[in-house]
């Protein structure tokens, strides 16, 4: 990776920082050579600070740590995309980035999905929801319902049609979502199941 680390005077390159599983900006630090290096060999993403004037590793007071999982150099050469998955907040006042946002992790237009099928089955219109009317029936009828579009995705991915493959396959994911609801769970909780297993 061939960084001009000579455009600054400083010898400075800004370090974007973002979550590699929900893409959110976390921070913005400054990286020299070293502090590049240091990251690449170590993991663990290493700035150079300007007002303490020597390398740190970010999460060296708190434990909150940011493990590197990819670094992308953009057009000029001149700053860095670096990926990440955080440990605890990013940012020392607590929050999960530097400009205050507190969340659950997001994963845009899922989260937003799945804030509307809360909604429809929480609404007082719950008769003019089908949603709301699936999730009444009970979880045995839920719990159908995604076993048959499972079924219908199978036969459709053994055919040539990519066009009903996908319409079964959102079928199927937007029936498995309300699933998640029904047993109190969203999709945040199936993706820590799987960022445990891949430690």
């Amino acid at each position: 990776m061939n960084v001009d680390f000579s455009k600054n005077p400083d010898g400075l390159v800004p370090a974007i920082i973002q979550d590699e599983l929900t893409n959110k900006v976390l921070m913005l630090g400054y990286m020299n050579d070293d502090a590049l290096q240091k990251t690449i060999e170590t993991k663990s993403v290493t700035f150079f600070s300007r007002t303490k004037q020597r390398l740190w590793t970010k999460g060296e007071e708190s434990g909150n740590t940011l493990r590197l999982v990819d670094i992308k150099l953009d057009c000029d050469s001149d700053s860095l995309l670096v990926k990440v998955n955080p440990k605890g907040p990013t940012c020392h006042k607590g929050s999960d980035t530097c400009w205050n946002e507190i969340n659950n992790e997001t994963f845009g237009f899922i989260s937003k999905l799945e804030d509307t099928i809360s909604s429809r089955i929480n609404s007082a219109d719950s008769d003019k929801s089908y949603v709301a009317s699936l999730v009444a029936k009970g979880i045995n009828k839920v719990a159908q319902k995604v076993g048959e579009e499972a079924i219908e995705v199978v036969i459709e991915a053994k055919d040539s049609n990519d066009e009903l493959f996908l319409e079964e396959s959102a079928d199927l994911l937007f029936h498995y979502l309300i699933l998640l609801q029904a047993k109190g769970f969203r999709i945040n909780d199936i993706i820590t199941v799987l960022k445990f297993r891949g430690k």
